[in-house]
């Protein structure tokens, strides 16, 4: 039987996917920067009969500062769909700031 990894506590009642999401967050509300967590999706390919096919959902949104924060983990492939994701997010969205 596989092991499951230990469940994170939450941080403002938001269970998070990852280890670095949680503490990423912990940090925001130590500093006391508003945030929300996976507030938005935005569709960036749709089929023919206009379904979404493929979604980028950013990690947080800091509504202060109309930015979005992406996080990833530095294993290479994890980065290279992500940077894709975020560049064609930004080519259908001009006005979106994400890092």
């Amino acid at each position: 039987m596989p092991k499951q990894a230990p469940r994170l506590p939450s941080v403002d009642g938001i269970a998070f996917a990852h280890a670095s999401e949680h503490e990423f967050a912990r940090l925001l509300t130590f500093y006391g920067v508003r945030w929300q967590y996976e507030p938005t999706t935005f569709p960036l390919d749709s089929d023919d009969q206009g379904r979404v096919v493929e979604a980028f959902t950013p990690d947080f949104y800091l509504p202060d500062h109309d930015l979005y924060i992406e996080l990833t983990t530095k294993e290479q492939r994890l980065m290279t769909a992500k940077h894709r994701k975020i560049r064609k997010a930004q080519a259908l969205h001009p006005d979106l700031k994400i890092r």
